[in-house]
C-alpha cells in the first residue's frame, strides 16, 4: 500500500483537499488529531508531558488542559521541542497501528509540520497544498478568530510554502480561482494507476 504525506502550511486549505479524498474513499490519517487524542490517552505519553510540565497544565478532571499546555510552549521552541519529543514519536506508533487496519491503493497522512516532525519519513510520497499568503491569513482570521499579527506569528513558527514544494513530488494550488475537485481526480488518478 502506497503511504502518501499531505501537508500545507496553515490556512492552506490541507484539510479540505483531505475530505476530497476521503469522498473517494481514501483513507486520511489526521496527526494533529491524533496528537490531541493522544496528550489524554495514551498514558505513558501524558505521565511524561506532566513531568516535564507539572500538573498545573491538568484541568479539574485530571486531563491536559491543551490551551494551559499552549501558554508554556507558544514561542518557546526549547519548550515546544520537549512536548514534540514525547508527542511525535507516540503519533508515529499510532499511524503504525492506524496503517495496519486500512484496505485501499493508498493512504494520506496529513501533518502539517510533516516534515519538521520527522514523519516524511513514513510515507512514500507528499502532496503538498499551497496557497496565496493573502488568501492564507483571511481564512484563519475567519476559521479561528485570530488577528491578522497572530496569523503571521503562528505562520513564521512553519516551513515555508517554497521549502515544502521543494520537498514534494505532488502540489495542489488552492488559490480559490480554480476548481479543487479536478485536482484531486487527476491526482487520484495517478495514485491508483501506479
Amino acid at each position: 500500500m502506497l503511504k502518501i504525506g499531505i501537508t500545507g502550511g496553515i490556512g492552506s486549505g490541507k484539510t479540505t483537499v483531505c475530505k476530497l479524498f476521503e469522498l473517494l474513499g481514501i483513507p486520511v490519517y489526521y496527526a494533529d488529531a491524533a496528537s490531541k487524542k493522544i496528550l489524554n490517552e495514551d498514558k505513558i505519553a501524558k505521565e511524561k508531558i506532566v513531568n516535564i510540565f507539572g500538573t498545573s497544565i491538568l484541568d479539574q478532571e485530571g486531563l491536559i488542559d491543551r490551551k494551559k499546555l499552549g501558554t508554556i510552549v507558544f514561542n518557546k521552541k526549547v519548550e515546544l521541542d520537549k512536548l514534540n519529543g514525547i508527542l511525535h514519536p507516540a503519533v508515529g506508533l499510532h499511524f503504525e497501528k492506524w496503517l495496519k487496519q486500512q484496505n485501499a491503493a493508498y493512504i494520506l497522512k496529513e501533518a502539517a509540520i510533516l516534515f519538521e516532525s520527522g514523519a516524511f519519513k513514513q510515507v512514500d510520497k507528499v502532496i503538498t497544498v499551497v496557497a496565496p499568503l493573502e488568501l492564507k491569513i483571511s481564512r484563519i482570521i475567519q476559521r479561528d478568530g485570530i488577528s491578522r499579527e497572530e496569523v503571521l506569528s503562528r505562520m513564521k513558527n512553519q516551513m515555508t510554502d517554497e521549502e515544502r514544494v521543494k520537498r514534494s513530488d505532488f502540489v495542489i494550488h488552492n488559490n480559490g480561482l480554480e476548481l479543487l475537485i479536478p485536482k484531486v481526480l487527476a491526482l487520484n488518478k495517478q495514485l491508483t494507476s501506479k
